[in-house]
């Protein structure tokens, strides 16, 4: 049986900003772009949140819910560094982590006899350490697979510890909501509303089969799910599927001439990107994304071609011609081949003896 502990650092921008400016605690406070930039909110704080301002909320909306808000700008390198350092605290207890972003990450403690082998205590001893030498704090899920740890980790934000036993799996993963699923979005969960599922519970009830005709082989990962079922182990290596830049624009661009200027500078930025991941090779298809100022998104991809301003024109021009509107960003990447063995990335990490 595994024992696979989910870290998910609260609220992790503004928690270290707060940290290194202490007027900040009790007042509505976020990270993120301004309003004039057309920015959106990388995080926000508890006293923020309770006006309904979210991340990834525009700039502009979260004043009009939060007249007195505060956004400072993002300082990724000073939230990398923190996170370097939580990575050395998971590093005491484990190798086998696997980063998801800057603020989380899964650990495998199967094997580790710390603490009689208890799960629950390292994960405590870690929320402990995190706060006592980061200030800041984290919350933590305990359970048998990376799925319902994912889960438990937000149950009792923030700084709050949540264990599911192997004896309570079943019964915790009954009563989710179908939206608690990775890859379970509002799009989704509105088909599968449709269809009578709205927890987790229900969809144990569901044909399998017609899961699949619907879902495709998501189907199979929605079934296992409902079920409490994660068969994933913790990846501690990782291979980069693709690789963009994108740009939010001050001013809309007009459908079209305007747009194509901006190709050039773009690739010029994509392309130092790539020559830095030595993944020029792995390429397997190029893609273009358009946000129109309805903020309505679309992508245009097609296999064969390449980082090149001529393809990189072409699918822009079939992007545009899907909405007759000005455009407030526009991006450029390529999708990756997956099954390149010699240009896998391996998240760094250091193996190290301590004793405790």
């Amino acid at each position: 049986m595994k024992k696979i502990i989910h870290i998910d650092a609260d609220c992790f921008f503004a928690a270290i900003e707060m940290r290194d400016d202490p007027s900040l605690v009790n007042r509505p406070f976020a990270v993120g772009g301004s309003a004039e930039g057309r920015g959106v909110l990388t995080t926000c704080n508890y006293p923020a949140r309770e006006y309904g301002v979210r991340s990834a909320m525009p700039t502009a909306q979260a004043y009009r819910l939060c007249p007195e808000l505060l956004v400072v700008p993002v300082n990724i390198a000073k939230y990398r560094g923190v996170s370097a350092q939580m990575l050395d605290i998971f590093e005491r207890f484990t190798d086998l982590i696997e980063p998801l972003s800057l603020d989380e990450a899964f650990l495998d403690v199967t094997d580790i006899t710390l603490f009689s082998g208890s799960a629950s205590r390292i994960a405590e001893v870690i929320r402990t350490a995190v706060r006592s030498e980061l200030g800041i704090t984290v919350s933590a899920g305990v359970s048998v697979n990376k799925f319902i740890a994912k889960v438990a980790s937000d149950w009792h934000k923030p700084d709050g510890l949540k264990v599911v036993t192997p004896d309570e799996v079943d019964s915790f993963s009954a009563a989710l909501n179908v939206r608690a699923i990775p890859g379970v979005g509002p799009v989704t969960a509105e088909k599968l509303k449709r269809m009578g599922f709205n927890t987790c519970k229900d969809l144990r009830s569901a044909d399998p089969l017609k899961l699949k005709r619907r879902f495709g082989s998501f189907g199979q990962t929605l079934m296992e799910r409902a079920h409490g079922q994660d068969r994933r182990s913790v990846n501690t290596q990782r291979i980069r599927k693709s690789v963009s830049v994108e740009h939010t624009y001050s001013n809309d661009l007009a459908n079209g001439d305007s747009c194509v200027a901006k190709l050039p500078g773009l690739l010029e930025e994509l392309t130092t990107r790539m020559a830095k991941t030595n993944l020029t090779r792995r390429i397997r298809k190029a893609y273009v994304k358009i946000k129109f100022n309805d903020f309505s998104t679309t992508t245009v991809e097609r296999v064969g071609t390449t980082a090149t301003l001529d393809d990189y024109r072409e699918l822009l021009l079939d992007g545009l011609a899907r909405r007759d509107l000005p455009v407030r960003l526009l991006g450029l990447g390529v999708r990756l081949d997956p099954d390149v063995p010699e240009r896998f990335e391996q998240l760094p990490f250091r193996i190290e003896e301590r004793s405790f």
